[in-house]
């Protein structure tokens, strides 16, 4: 039997994509998850968090963090400090402050892979930049929100596939499941 480790992922992408990159506040955090979410999900048909991401205009938000940051539960508080920071800018970001060391023990050696070509591909980068990125024509945003005009609507991960992966990957997903258990 398998165990879903999705919190445990969730936190260590978190205090990874943080302690790895620059600049990362809120907004920058929802889209290096979402890009982690629906990279592993276009190869192996399921997500890393397990989280649900919705269409909002500044591009996908997971809205169970999004929440979070604004109210805290025992197990966000207990890994994270939310602070405000002054960017270069005058705005005030959320800063968000790890209070646990990263852990890679849940990841699979694909996720950790990807983590890492993440961090290091948007290192520099800072939140608008990361919103552009996500408003790609054709990519699971724009196909939400902009063609279907489905405004805060959730975005099905299902739409990181081409057609003719779609099920090709799903059949996949169950036996990659098994041999990444196998591999830890």
């Amino acid at each position: 039997m398998l165990v879903n480790h999705s919190n445990e992922k969730l936190v260590n992408a978190i205090i990874y994509f943080v302690k790895n990159t620059k600049f990362c506040g809120k907004t920058k955090l929802f889209k290096l998850l979402y890009f982690l979410d629906f990279e592993h999900y276009s190869i192996t048909g399921r997500s890393v968090t397990g989280l649900e991401y919705h269409a909002w205009p500044k591009g996908p938000v997971p809205v169970r963090i999004f929440n979070e940051i604004d109210a805290p539960a025992n197990e966000f508080k207990d890994a994270f400090r939310i602070t405000k920071k002054k960017t270069f800018q005058g705005k005030v970001m959320n800063n968000i402050v790890p209070l646990k060391e990263f852990s890679p023990d849940h990841f699979t050696k694909r996720e950790l892979r990807l983590l890492k070509q993440l961090s290091e591909e948007y290192s520099e980068s800072y939140a608008n930049d990361m919103v552009e990125a996500t408003h790609l024509e054709n990519l699971p945003w724009h196909q939400i929100y902009e063609i279907r005009g489905l405004k805060q609507e959730l975005i099905l991960y299902e739409l990181a596939l081409k057609k003719s992966e779609y099920e090709q990957v799903i059949k996949n997903a169950y036996e990659n499941e098994e041999l990444e258990e196998n591999y830890r």
